[in-house]
C-alpha cells in the first residue's frame, strides 16, 4: 500500500508577487538632512512635485524637520523618512508627491497600489478622498501652488490617468498609520505617478471641524508607497505547480535498488538525475531517526575483477557520502561494493548489463 503525500496550495484572488516597482518607495534615499520645510523635491531621490507646491520631507536626523515638527508628533513608518503634504488649503492651495517607476507598466495587467498616511495633529480637517495620478512624463501643471484637476487633464492628455480612493469613513488617524490601497489596471504608459488631493475645496470631502488653532487646513504624513504586479489564481498555481508525490512504504531488512541513480561510464560522481531519489531516501531516514541503511555498489563483468570492486565501492561510498552531506549521522549509514559478484541479468546484451551496473540499499530497524 502507498501514502499519498498531498501538496496543496490555496489561494484567493489575486496574490501579489512582491516585487515593488516604486523607486526609493520609503523616501530613505535623499542628499541632505532636511533642516527645513520644502526640502522634498530638491532632496529625495528618485521624487518630484507635479506643481509649484512646497511638499516637505521629514526624516529623524533632523531636530526641526523629525519626529517632533511644525504639524505634529509622528514617526516614520518604516526606516526614518516620510513626507508631508498639505491635501486641503485655502485658494485651493495643494501639495503633492510624484514618484518614479522602475519600469513601464504593461497594458491591461493588474497591479496592488499601496501607501500609508497619518494625519497631522494640527490639521483642522481629515479627508475622505485622496488620488493617484499615473502619467508617461514627469508632470508639471500649469497653475503655480493650486489643486490639480486630476480628471479633467485625464480627459485632455492622453497619457494620464486618475484613480480616486476613498475611505469608508475619514482617513482621520493622527497617532497611527493608515493604509491607502487599490487594484489599478494598467494601461501601458505609466512610468510616473503623483499623490495627493486632487479635488478643489469645495469638491472635497472633509470632516467637521477639529478643534486646533491652527487655520483650516489638512496635512498628512507619507509613507512606504508601493506599486506590485498582481497575478492571477490560475497563473499563479502554474508557477508554483500542485504537487503530488506518492512515496512507496519501504520495509526494513529488503533490499530496494536506487532506479534512478546513474554514473558515467568508470566514473563514480553522481550524476544529477540522481539526486531526486536520494532526497527521497534522505527524508524517509530523517523522519525514522532509530532507522540504519546500508548502500551496496555493484557493476557489469566489463574491465578487470580488482577495477570493478574499486568502483562498485567508490559508487556506494559517493552516495553514502551525498546522504551525509545532507544531514544524516555517519553512525546510521555503511557502504559496501561487490564489483560485478552479484549480478541480476545477463551480462551477454546492453540491456542485461545496464541493470547489474547499480546501487541497492536496505534500510535496518
Amino acid at each position: 500500500m502507498k501514502q499519498l503525500i498531498v501538496l496543496l496550495l490555496l489561494f484567493c484572488g489575486f496574490i501579489a508577487t512582491g516585487q515593488n516597482l516604486v523607486e526609493n518607495p520609503s523616501f530613505e534615499d535623499f542628499y541632505d538632512c532636511p533642516n527645513g520645510i520644502s526640502f522634498f523635491h530638491r532632496n529625495v531621490k528618485n521624487w518630484t512635485i507635479p506643481n509649484n507646491g512646497t511638499t516637505d520631507y521629514f526624516n529623524s536626523c533632523s531636530e526641526k524637520m523629525g519626529v517632533q515638527n511644525f504639524n505634529g508628533y509622528q514617526k516614520a513608518r518604516t526606516g526614518n523618512g516620510y513626507a508631508g503634504i498639505y491635501a486641503y488649503f485655502k485658494k485651493d492651495y495643494r501639495e503633492y508627491i510624484q514618484g518614479t517607476l522602475k519600469s513601464t507598466l504593461e497594458r491591461g495587467k493588474k497591479y496592488q497600489v499601496k501607501f500609508y498616511i497619518s494625519l497631522a495633529e494640527n490639521s483642522r480637517y481629515a479627508l475622505k478622498e485622496l488620488g493617484m495620478m499615473m502619467t508617461s512624463e514627469k508632470f508639471n501643471a500649469s497653475k503655480s501652488k493650486t489643486s490639480i484637476n486630476a480628471r479633467n487633464f485625464a480627459k485632455r492628455i492622453p497619457n494620464l490617468t486618475f484613480r480616486p480612493t476613498f475611505h469608508k469613513g475619514f482617513y482621520d488617524n493622527d497617532k497611527d498609520w493608515m493604509e491607502v490601497s487599490f487594484v489599478y489596471t494598467a494601461h501601458g504608459f505609466e512610468n510616473y505617478f503623483a499623490i495627493g488631493n486632487f479635488n478643489t475645496n469645495a469638491d472635497t470631502k472633509k470632516s467637521k471641524a477639529r478643534q486646533t488653532k491652527y487655520e483650516s487646513f489638512s496635512y498628512y504624513y507619507i509613507d512606504d508607497v508601493s506599486i506590485e504586479p498582481l497575478v492571477k489564481e490560475e497563473e499563479h498555481v502554474k508557477k508554483e505547480t500542485l504537487k503530488m508525490v506518492e512515496e512507496p512504504t519501504i520495509k526494513t531488512n529488503e533490499i530496494y535498488t536506487l532506479k534512478n541513480v546513474l554514473f558515467h561510464f568508470d566514473k563514480a560522481e553522481l550524476l544529477e538525475e540522481s539526486i531526486e531519489e536520494l532526497n527521497q531516501l534522505y527524508s524517509h531516514l530523517k523522519r525514522n531517526p532509530n532507522f540504519k541503511v546500508e548502500i551496496y555498489g555493484h557493476t557489469d563483468a566489463i574491465g578487470s575483477e580488482n577495477r570493478n570492486q574499486e568502483l562498485s565501492e567508490q559508487r556506494a561510498k559517493a552516495v553514502a557520502d551525498y546522504l551525509i552531506l545532507q544531514g544524516l549521522n555517519t553512525s546510521r549509514i555503511e557502504s559496501f561494493g561487490y564489483g560485478s559478484s552479484q549480478p541480476v541479468s545477463t551480462n551477454d546484451t546492453e540491456e542485461g548489463k545496464q541493470q547489474n551496473r547499480r546501487v541497492t540499499f536496505k534500510i535496518i530497524d
